[in-house]
């Protein structure tokens, strides 16, 4: 199907909301929150801006919109589950919707207005915590710690100018041929034995990482 076609299928098709927020997300996923504006979704969806106005006022709500579209991809705790257990789950899945939608790391918990499936998603993290055992006051905190490192672990990787260990070894030899050899000798250990050995991929840290704070976060409770 032809883009003019696939325009005019478009137009024949009823706006909805559901329909305003697709095309949006799939906007912002392709060139970031910046190229989102009301006069591109609607040269998206094949209709005047103006019509976007019937079911959103402002871009202000679509962006509310999209970010609940991504809560809404985020695994929930499963009820009943062990807490560790859920939290890993949810955090690996936090970690794999932020990877589909990189533009959605600074305003995922931005929004005054939020939808349902943020708030459901909110909810049931706290619900798990809950029924594990937290006190309100500690789940509030095993809350943020988890979730300061899951969107620091995600900005970093995406921020990162290396994507595979051979990659690493360009960078690093890049980085480091201005100086002398032995300038640095434990970075350039940590890059020989570990880094740009094959197979290594950054994204592996974050699972252990993971553990870490879970465990902790365990003996914590456990101490309280």
């Amino acid at each position: 199907m032809t883009t003019r076609t696939t325009k005019r299928a478009q137009r024949r098709a009823p706006l909805t909301r559901e329909r305003v927020r697709e095309a949006a997300i799939k906007l912002a996923d392709q060139g970031g929150i910046e190229s989102l504006s009301m006069r591109k979704l609607g040269q998206e969806l094949g209709v005047e801006a103006m019509a976007l106005y019937y079911h959103f006022a402002n871009k202000d709500e679509v962006l509310d919109g999209i970010v609940d579209l991504v809560h809404s991809e985020i695994d929930l705790p499963a009820t009943g589950a062990d807490w560790k257990t859920a939290m890993r789950q949810r955090a690996i899945s936090v970690r794999e919707v932020l990877s589909r939608h990189r533009w959605a790391i600074g305003l995922m918990e931005s929004r005054t207005n939020p939808g349902p499936a943020n708030l459901r998603h909110h909810d049931a993290v706290i619900r798990s915590l809950r029924a594990a055992g937290f006190d309100i006051a500690m789940a509030a905190h095993a809350y943020s710690l988890l979730d300061s490192y899951i969107y620091g672990f995600a900005l970093t990787k995406m921020n990162l100018p290396f994507d595979t260990s051979e990659e690493v070894a360009e960078v690093a030899q890049s980085m480091l041929q201005p100086f002398p050899l032995n300038e640095y000798p434990n970075l350039v250990e940590m890059l020989t034995e570990h880094v740009i050995k094959p197979g290594y991929d950054y994204g592996d840290e974050f699972e252990y990482g993971l553990d870490v704070i879970l465990d902790g976060v365990e003996r914590v409770r456990d101490t309280a």
